[in-house]
């Protein structure tokens, strides 16, 4: 699979990204220790017991950095990383957690408009609601912002000759990567990631399971663009995200720089309607796909596509 939730699964294989995603709305800010953290505002994350050994590094990565911010006299909140395995549970990797999600949502988009107050839907006025440290960042002055965002640092820029994350977020990928520069893991973890890509879209297996997907899409009168194991399964959502109508795309607003108006609950039902049918032909169709593929890929869960 690829697509938005495929880039997501790559930053967690990464170790990196997810400190943006993270920290994304509040790295534009700072205080210059009139911004102080409240108390107990750096809390710890408590580490799952079975967590692997990628997700402890993330959980030690938000730990390091609540406490650094505390040092630099802010607020952070650490964010729990999730879990590469129970992130696809809902998509795929557990065919009745997806089949239960997908009857009601579909894929989730024009959901998104219907059930608004619904945090399972991605991208519901819910589901986006500010982040506790971009709640704090809010409160601060200008200048107070300016010194959270030095303060909290951020990704290295090749272009400059950077190869470490600054801040907060250097000092924290340290402490849980160890000297290894982030520039250096980046690129292993991107060879890493291709090797993992070609081997499963090598596996004759899955080939031969996702040419049996594509015949029974293309039965249901539904356009097949790939048979590529790492990209099928989630070909059919991807096309109707990017054929979801303006509001149905996940916020409910206009799209930024166009003059449509977003949709109504009212005009979004019967696009919910269709996106379900078109969600649950796609499960169905690729059910035994799915079954050979994720234990495959979680083996390896940075690897690009999700099937």
């Amino acid at each position: 699979m690829s697509g938005s939730r495929t880039v997501r699964k790559l930053a967690v294989a990464v170790s990196l990204l997810p400190l943006l995603a993270a920290c994304g709305t509040e790295a534009a800010s700072h205080s210059a220790g009139d911004g102080k953290a409240p108390a107990g505002s750096a809390g710890q994350l408590d580490v799952p017991a079975n967590a692997g050994a990628d997700l402890k590094k993330q959980y030690l990565m938000e730990n390091a950095i609540a406490s650094c911010m505390k040092k630099q006299g802010f607020a952070y909140t650490p964010d729990p990383p999730m879990d590469p395995a129970s992130s696809w549970a809902h998509d795929g990797a557990d065919y009745e957690l997806t089949k239960k999600f997908r009857q009601k949502y579909g894929f989730g988009y024009s959901a998104a408009v219907v059930y608004p107050d619904d945090p399972q839907v991605p991208g519901s006025k819910a589901a986006t609601k500010p982040s506790a440290n971009a709640e704090y960042v809010a409160t601060l002055t200008p200048a107070q912002k300016t010194a959270y965002d030095k303060a909290l640092g951020g990704p290295p820029d090749p272009k400059v000759g950077e190869k470490d994350w600054s801040g907060c977020m250097g000092t924290a990928d340290k402490k849980a990567y160890g000297s290894a520069s982030a520039q250096e893991r980046s690129a292993t973890a991107a060879s890493r990631n291709q090797a993992n890509a070609q081997a499963l879209n090598g596996d004759q297996k899955l080939v031969g399971l996702a040419q049996s997907y594509a015949s029974c899409l293309k039965r249901d009168g539904i356009p097949v663009t790939t048979t590529q194991p790492t990209s099928i399964g989630e070909m059919v959502k991807l096309q109707a995200a990017m054929s979801a109508p303006v509001g149905a795309r996940g916020s409910g607003a206009a799209a930024e720089g166009t003059s449509e108006e977003p949709m109504s609950k009212e005009e979004a039902l019967p696009l919910l309607t269709k996106e379900i049918d078109l969600a649950m032909k796609d499960l169905e169709c690729g059910k035994d796909f799915r079954v050979a593929y994720f234990p495959k890929f979680l083996k390896a869960p940075g690897t690009t596509g999700a099937g």
